[in-house]
């Protein structure tokens, strides 16, 4: 076992007397990337930092390459957010928001709506995708109804989030679970739900787990560490000029000089002049 982790790491754990497993998710330098120019509401943020958390939690399963999308949309003031991570935990999001939003309770900020999960694995020509109803009084009560309808098994999720760090504790009962101890589950989910917001934020792993469950026995794996990854991706620009065609984009040239285009969940700009549109068209092989 590690003795100091990263960061910004994920921590598996397992009570094997008891048939439960958890992880342990920490998010700093990640977190703090992902928000850097944005200036969201501190409401919109910990929502955001809450579901960065969750993700990387889901995330950590998967076992072939590929990349995890979740979407949260609604009819509330906080209408977006969307989290993407992949296989090596390399996470990127952002949220959309009216401009005058305020705290409320977690309903009425995200409102009617639901959650959306694409999974993109290799080998798949069709990403899997699944939709659920917004179901639940905060953030963590709505992915814990998403985990009980795709896992089938009974799951609990802690999360925290402020404008510096952003954590996340999950547990989730196997199947052996009330065979090897009737009430553990119950017993750890009591212990669980004495955990503070600023213990989750500012505890480690092993400081945590001990304060939490220091009579139980739990093996605790090494950390994985998580990474903000959003680097620039011109094939995503290319691909979409491309799609508007060479006539339109002429028209967007005369009437600006230039073309913009806004990377949202990355917050970055792109901008192509005549030339360089010129140059997309003429590789292609679309002079018309």
């Amino acid at each position: 076992m590690s003795a100091q982790p990263p960061s910004d790491y994920i921590r598996s754990f397992l009570f094997e007397a008891l048939d439960v497993r958890g992880a342990f998710v920490h998010l700093q330098t990640s977190w703090r990337e992902m928000q850097a120019g944005r200036d969201y509401p501190p409401c919109v943020a910990e929502l955001l930092g809450q579901m960065a958390a969750v993700t990387v939690l889901i995330a950590a399963n998967l076992k072939q390459p590929g990349r995890m999308t979740f979407q949260l949309r609604g009819e509330g003031p906080i209408n977006l957010l969307v989290l993407d991570c992949d296989r090596d935990l390399r996470l990127r999001g952002m949220a959309r928001a009216d401009p005058d939003v305020r705290p409320a309770p977690v309903p009425e900020l995200l409102g009617h709506g639901q959650l959306a999960l694409t999974l993109d694995v290799a080998g798949l020509d069709i990403p899997y995708q699944s939709l659920v109803p917004l179901d639940g009084d905060s953030l963590a009560s709505v992915f814990e109804h998403y985990l009980a309808r795709s896992e089938q098994q009974p799951a609990r999720l802690f999360l925290a989030a402020d404008d510096r760090s952003a954590a996340g504790l999950f547990l989730q009962k196997l199947p052996e679970a009330d065979r090897r101890d009737a009430d553990g589950w119950n017993r750890l989910q009591t212990l669980a739900e004495t955990a503070r917001d600023r213990e989750l934020l500012d505890l480690g792993s092993v400081q945590l787990l001990t304060r939490l469950f220091g009579e139980e026995d739990i093996r605790v794996y090494d950390p994985r560490p998580v990474a903000y990854h959003c680097p620039e991706d011109w094939d995503k620009i290319h691909h979409a000029l491309r799609g508007l065609g060479p006539d339109e984009c002429r028209d967007i040239l005369a009437e600006r000089g230039e073309i913009r285009l806004h990377d949202d969940i990355c917050n970055r700009e792109y901008r192509l002049d005549e030339a360089a549109v010129q140059a997309l068209f003429t590789a292609s092989g679309d002079r018309s």
